[in-house]
C-alpha cells in the first residue's frame, strides 16, 4: 500500500495564475472592524453581503472584494458589505507551499454554530468569527467566495432548503448548483443562523470558482459578485458591467448531495483519476476502497462532486455523491 506520503507526491502541482492582492489599504473597516466595509445606500433595500478569504489561500475572493472596494461600487438600494475574513491566514499565504495557510488553528468554515462561538473556545479563527458576527446577524443576503482544490467546474452551494436553490437560479451562474445539507465536521458561515433556516427571510450562497490558483477562478468569482448584486437589485448592471459575463452563463444544472463519503483510515483510495462531475452509469460501481471497504455507488447516474485526497485524513469528507434532480 502507497504511503500518506508517497500518494500526497502523485497529486496534481497546480500553476499559481492568479497575483495575490495587497489588501492591506483596505485594513481600517467603516464601523470599526477591521477589513470589513459597510455601505449605506439610504433607499430601502436589504443588506447584502459578499466576503472573501473564509480561507487564507482561496486568492480569486480577495481578488474579486479588492476589485469591488477599488472600483468604488456602492449600493442603489439597501445596504452592501465587502468584507475579507481570515486576513490571518492569507497574509502568511506562501507561493512555495500554497495548501499550508487554509487556517492557522482551525477551519474558519466550520465554527458557525451557537455552541462554537459562544463556547470557551480561543483559535485565532473564532476570535475572527466572533468580530464578524454582529455584522453577519445583520446580513439578510450573503455571498461566500470559495475556490476548491483540484481543477473541477465551478459549483454554486445553495443549501438544502428551496430558498437557496432559488436564489442560486435567479443568480444564474455558475451552471451547476450543488444542493447539500452543510458540513459534519462543524457549521459553515453559508448555514449560519436565518441562512440554514428554511422558515427565515435570509438567504446565502457558497460559490466555489474553480481550482485556488487558475485564472479562470479570478473570472468565476468576479463574474458571480457582480450578477449577485444586480440579481438583488444592490446595484444596477452599469455599476459593475465590465464583470458580468466574464465567465458564461449555462443552462442550470441542480446536483441534490445525497451522500457525503468520509474516509475512515489514511488508506483510502479512488478508483480511477476523479477530478469532480463524473457521473457514474450504474448503481453499485466500485468507486474507491478504504482498506478492506469497498466504496460504491448507490444509484444510476451518481455524480461526483469535489474528489479530493490533499488532506486526506480519518474524518475528513473526501467525496461527495449526488443525483440529478428529477432523475429517477
Amino acid at each position: 500500500m502507497m504511503t500518506l506520503e508517497a500518494l500526497r507526491a502523485t497529486l496534481p502541482v497546480y500553476p499559481i495564475e492568479l497575483h495575490k492582492p495587497d489588501i492591506r489599504r483596505w485594513k481600517t473597516g467603516t464601523h470599526g472592524i477591521d477589513y470589513v466595509h459597510t455601505f449605506d445606500s439610504g433607499v430601502p433595500g436589504p443588506h447584502v453581503m459578499i466576503n472573501a478569504l473564509t480561507h487564507g489561500n482561496e486568492l480569486c475572493g480577495a481578488i474579486a472584494v479588492d476589485a469591488l472596494l477599488a472600483a468604488g461600487v456602492r449600493p442603489a438600494r439597501g445596504r452592501l458589505t465587502l468584507s475579507f475574513a481570515n486576513v490571518e491566514a492569507y497574509e502568511r499565504f506562501d507561493i512555495n507551499d500554497p495548501d499550508a495557510t487554509r487556517f492557522i488553528d482551525e477551519d474558519l468554515n466550520r465554527v458557525w454554530s451557537a455552541d462554537k462561538l459562544d463556547g470557551p473556545g480561543n483559535s485565532l479563527e473564532l476570535r475572527r468569527a466572533r468580530e464578524l458576527r454582529p455584522v453577519i446577524d445583520t446580513v439578510d443576503y450573503l455571498l461566500d467566495i470559495h475556490s476548491m482544490h483540484e481543477k473541477a467546474e465551478p459549483l454554486m452551494l445553495t443549501g438544502p432548503h428551496a430558498k437557496g436553490v432559488a436564489l442560486g437560479r435567479l443568480v444564474g451562474a455558475p451552471s451547476h448548483l450543488m444542493i447539500d445539507a452543510g458540513h459534519a465536521a462543524g457549521r459553515r458561515l453559508r448555514d449560519y443562523g436565518g441562512f440554514g433556516d428554511a422558515a427565515s427571510p435570509k438567504n446565502a450562497l457558497l460559490i466555489e470558482c474553480g481550482q485556488h490558483f487558475e485564472r479562470v477562478s479570478r473570472d468565476v468569482a468576479l463574474d458571480a459578485c457582480a450578477r449577485f448584486l444586480v440579481a438583488l437589485g444592490t446595484v444596477d448592471a452599469s455599476a459593475v458591467s465590465e464583470w458580468l459575463g466574464m465567465a458564461p452563463a449555462l443552462e442550470v444544472r441542480c446536483i441534490r448531495v445525497t451522500d457525503p463519503v468520509v474516509a475512515k483510515s489514511t488508506a483510502f483510495r479512488f478508483a480511477d483519476d476523479y477530478r469532480g462531475m463524473e457521473t457514474i452509469a450504474r448503481a453499485g460501481t466500485v468507486i474507491a476502497t478504504d482498506g478492506a471497504l469497498q466504496i460504491v455507488t448507490p444509484y444510476d447516474n451518481c455524480v461526483l462532486l469535489q474528489p479530493s485526497l490533499r488532506h486526506l485524513a480519518p474524518g475528513v469528507t473526501v467525496v461527495r455523491l449526488g443525483r440529478l434532480e428529477g432523475s429517477a
